[in-house]
């Protein structure tokens, strides 16, 4: 993985915690360009490409859920971490609400921090260099992974990375019992509550993507998972 080539939005009003971890970051071999409020940080988002965003919450003027939310208005796709002291179980549901796609608590590691960052860079790697994988039919929708657009009868939806992982996984294993743990474990990386939490939140959104085609049912298994029943295709 070619790390001089990925760029990272990071939005961090501590200046000597921005300091450290963007210095790592560097050393890692990633591009950083950082910002103290989210204004700026906004108005750079519109004219350069970035590959990942690090936000904190607590920032001067536009906090860090606002910005979130205003990134997914202009791109539906690039993953937004949380980098946060804020350990608030509401707090974090409300950071997934905007559309985020992961949440570290402060203090965290650098560890922790590239290991997250690397979990969505290989996704991104092995969806790109996977043809064969593109484009799949659910139901009466068309889910293509590489692009994330989710084709069906209400028009196209652009899926973030953690709600086409989400659903690539539940399709990949469709009509079988999955258990929260196993679903957690392969998109989330961790089954800690508060990503049981977050899983909650994403399986809303998908009945919503889903519900123009009435073949299509997202079952929640009381006590143990999901279940994603999908009609026959044709040809099946």
């Amino acid at each position: 993985m070619n790390r001089t080539n990925t760029h990272i939005l990071y939005v961090e009003d501590d200046e000597f915690l921005a300091f450290v971890t963007r210095d790592n970051l560097e050393r890692h071999g990633f591009v950083v360009r950082h910002f103290t409020s989210g204004n700026p940080a906004l108005d750079c988002f519109r004219t350069e490409s970035f590959d990942i965003c690090l936000l904190d919450v607590m920032l001067p003027g536009m906090d860090g859920f606002s910005l979130a939310e205003r990134i997914r208005q202009l791109n539906q796709h690039i993953p937004i971490l949380f980098l946060t002291a804020r350990a608030l179980k509401e707090d974090k549901l409300s950071g997934f609400a905007t559309g985020a796609d992961d949440y570290i608590t402060k203090p965290f590691s650098i560890e922790e921090l590239l290991l997250r960052i690397e979990v969505f860079l290989k996704r991104s790697m092995i969806v790109r260099n996977d043809p064969a994988d593109r484009s799949r039919a659910i139901g009466r929708y068309r889910f293509d992974q590489h692009s994330r657009n989710l084709d069906g009868p209400g028009g196209q939806r652009k899926l973030t990375r953690r709600e086409a992982d989400l659903l690539r996984f539940l399709a990949d294993h469709a009509n079988q019992r999955l258990r929260r743990e196993d679903i957690l474990r392969a998109v989330w990386d961790t089954d800690d509550y508060f990503s049981g939490r977050s899983l909650d939140v994403f399986i809303s959104r998908m009945r919503r993507y889903l519900a123009d085609d009435p073949a299509i049912q997202l079952e929640n298994i009381h006590g143990q998972g999901f279940c994603l029943h999908l009609p026959p295709q044709l040809g099946d």
